[in-house]
């Protein structure tokens, strides 16, 4: 399903530029159809809301609203990517050469997560502007498809399940927390917040601005969190464990039930 499970010796510099073009050829796709490309808008809009209202008490405040706020704003959010995917892919050849392997590793993560992302958010996107479907779910008990009365939530619980690509879902969520897991070892690296320090003015020079702010974001994340009773393990088990219930949900719980749950989290968005 990744680039590496299809290229298992390909380097992580090819790997970064082959994710990277895979985001830009979906949104020149989606640029180019305005409907579509307001759909994926939309669709990422309400991610970005659930994302909110499912960690409300964690970005309200306290150990892991930092690292809330990170996960929301840098791999949940519906900020427009483009401009950092852009230099990991110009400067991937030098992360290579002059960064140590963990964080090539987190490189390579970020942009095989956001090539998934866009996949599954394109799809959404075609799904959400479906014009016809059949008069319920596989249970009957859903209202049809682009009814007036049909709610934000309730149109999104039948792109989901029209998509389906659970394997993806669940690959999606996994990579997230990998990337947790590697930003974490980051910061047991002896000198590499002073190597970060010392980027910043090559990085504004060089145009990779957005980069190094990731970067540093992220570090600063998980070095303050590591100083935490529970540390970043605590964080990323909630991550796991509440993501892991909104794909059974989204998949599993009947039509209604889900649409409430979902409809009421998304009440909860900060």
């Amino acid at each position: 399903m990744t680039t590496d499970k299809l290229v298992p010796h390909m380097e992580p510099a090819q790997k970064i530029r082959d994710a990277v073009a895979q985001v830009s050829q979906l949104r020149q796709d989606a640029s180019g159809d305005p409907a579509l490309g307001a759909a994926v808008a939309q669709v990422k809009r309400l991610q970005s809301r659930r994302f909110a209202g499912t960690y409300a008490d964690l970005l309200g405040g306290g150990p892991y609203q930092a690292a809330a706020q990170f996960f929301l704003y840098e791999l949940y959010g519906e900020a427009d990517y483009s401009e950092r995917d852009a230099q990991f892919s110009r400067i991937a050849g030098a992360l290579q050469r002059l960064f140590p392997q963990q964080v090539m590793a987190t490189a390579v993560s970020l942009a095989q997560l956001h090539a998934l992302t866009e996949r599954l958010d394109h799809a959404m996107g075609h799904a959400w502007l479906a014009a016809a479907a059949p008069a319920g779910d596989a249970r009957g008990d859903a209202p049809a498809a682009g009814a007036p009365s049909e709610s934000p939530a309730g149109r999104y619980v039948r792109a989901w399940r029209t998509v389906a690509r659970r394997l993806d879902r669940e690959a999606q969520l996994a990579v997230v927390l990998e990337i947790g897991r590697e930003l974490q070892r980051l910061t047991r690296m002896p000198g590499l917040r002073l190597m970060l320090k010392m980027m910043r003015g090559p990085a504004a020079a060089a145009g990779m601005g957005a980069l190094q702010r990731f970067l540093e974001a992220g570090f600063d994340t998980f070095a303050a969190m590591a100083r935490q009773p529970g540390g970043a393990d605590g964080f990323m088990a909630l991550i796991r464990e509440r993501e892991s219930e909104l794909i059974e949900l989204l998949f599993e719980a009947d039509f209604v039930a889900c649409e409430t749950q979902l409809a009421r989290t998304l009440g909860q968005a900060r």
